[in-house]
């Protein structure tokens, strides 16, 4: 059976393609940006790529003819605030590519919308799905609540709330009810469904056994974390207050927290059905699937997180458009060091930020992400999926990887923070020598004076990350 796979780069997507490879699918996997193709699917035999960009349609993008089965797993919730456009515009032209194809069934993860009163979030979901009923294939809707799972967006906003604050004073909408389910289980629905003629033209809520407040899911996630947590309810707290409440404790963008704020407040609850049956899936318990993530943090092996997935990144275009730095109207703060050992220099290149920082002046960092985050931008809670794999399009801390290359020796990265201009951070070796350039393209005046204020703590942060990178701050040229 040959399988089109929508959002591959997404947090869904790359976790369902090995699920599709055990059942000896023959994949076709659509990425906006070929350099962003996930490394672990590289040169794959049963995999091949599509670079197509849902939001504009063209008609010199081949899709093959043969398809059976396509899966629609893209969204734009924290993207921007007309993603109610944004998603429709993909779905309508996802519409158009597919039906081209002789493809028998569509598959589409979609959220629970049981009530007449929905979030923005949960209605341009529905809008999604009768935009891709009606076609000449059958369209099969699995609606999911709450995903748990490493790296997903609500069990790392659930994380961060439960290990930072030890006491909470917390909006009335941690009283909504909700049926969370596991991301193993979510993934044995999607993969078990493809081909099943009698889920044809119909949807299911997908969910695990508890019916659980948000409160209740804070407090299971401390016991399993064996923290003691206290929580109370305020009946006060705006939806604005607790979108920055949201904002400022988690990982979280803005727009996200705005959108999980106005879906929060609307009880999730799946309705009964028999797919648990039909499909042989027994969900797990919310505890359980807390506990499971954990045993993948543990080892270091998150498959993918919603962090990055570019609908928590600002780009508006790819990857690829930003390798090249600009040559002119730029300013640049170029190190060198003399190097010993390449790869234990790419050793510590690879491990930067999250837990491990930033090797010299780390508590400055901490202060540029809080100020970042005053002023709406990403901060430096983001971290990053991996101790010590990175690759093109992954979050670290307030910087977007562009290119992660340890065969040219090369790792680019582009800032996400808040800057009057644009500003790249690049490593690389070569001749038994580090280079480390930071270049910075001022927006105006603004861009300019904001460069030449921050010089002076340049000048001892990017020395001493130098130096710790190179292993020997004591020898080599101190900066040209």
């Amino acid at each position: 059976m040959k399988v089109l796979v929508t959002g591959t780069t997404g947090y869904i997507g790359k976790r369902l393609i090995p699920f599709l490879l055990e059942l000896d699918y023959e994949l076709v996997c659509c990425v906006r940006d070929l350099s962003r193709i996930p490394d672990q699917f590289k040169n794959h035999p049963a995999i091949s790529f599509i670079e197509i960009d849902f939001l504009v349609y063209d008609d010199s993008v081949n899709i093959p003819q043969d398809i059976n089965v396509a899966y629609y797993l893209m969204h734009s919730m924290s993207a921007s605030e007309d993603f109610e456009k944004l998603e429709l515009t993909c779905a309508a032209n996802f519409k158009k590519y597919i039906s081209a194809t002789q493809v028998q069934q569509v598959i589409y993860l979609s959220g629970i919308v049981n009530e007449d009163l929905l979030s923005k979030h949960l209605q341009s979901r529905k809008q999604v799905e009768e935009t891709l009923e009606a076609g000449q294939y059958a369209l099969t809707t699995l609606r999911a609540g709450i995903i748990v799972g490493s790296g997903s967006a609500s069990f790392e906003i659930i994380r961060d709330l439960v290990e930072k604050l030890p006491i909470m004073i917390t909006p009335r909408w941690l009283n909504t009810k909700s049926q969370p389910i596991a991301i193993r289980d979510v993934l044995a629905y999607l993969s078990k469904a493809a081909g099943r003629k009698e889920l044809y033209n119909k949807n299911y809520d997908i969910y695990g056994p508890d019916i659980l407040t948000y409160k209740q899911m804070l407090l299971i996630f401390a016991s399993v974390r064996r923290l003691k947590r206290f929580i109370c309810t305020l009946p006060i707290m705006t939806p604005r207050l607790s979108s920055y409440w949201l904002y400022f404790v988690t990982s979280t963008s803005y727009k996200l927290a705005v959108s999980l704020v106005d879906s929060m407040k609307i009880e999730i609850v799946g309705r009964p059905n028999d797919l648990p049956e039909l499909l042989d899936v027994k969900p797990i318990s919310y505890r359980e699937a807390v506990e499971k993530a954990f045993t993948k943090i543990e080892d270091d092996s998150i498959t993918s997180s919603w962090k990055d997935a570019m609908v928590s990144s600002h780009f508006k275009g790819k990857l690829s458009n930003y390798v090249s730095i600009p040559e002119y109207g730029c300013l640049e703060d170029v190190k060198h060091r003399i190097i010993d050992d390449d790869e234990a220099v790419l050793n510590r290149i690879w491990a930067l930020g999250g837990n491990t920082g930033w090797y010299y002046g780390n508590f400055l960092w901490r202060i540029r992400g809080f100020l970042d985050k005053m002023f709406g931008g990403t901060g430096i809670r983001r971290g990053r999926t991996h101790l010590s794999k990175i690759q093109a399009g992954d979050a670290l801390d307030f910087w977007r990887v562009l290119l992660a290359d340890r065969e040219q020796k090369r790792l680019l990265l582009y800032a996400e923070m808040k800057l009057p201009g644009e500003a790249w951070l690049e490593f690389k070796i070569e001749d038994g020598r580090l280079q480390q350039r930071a270049v910075f393209r001022p927006k105006g005046l603004w861009g300019r004076l904001y460069w030449y204020s921050v010089l002076p703590f340049h000048y001892f942060v990017f020395n001493g990350l130098i130096d710790n990178l190179a292993g020997n701050p004591n020898k080599g040229l101190r900066g040209d």
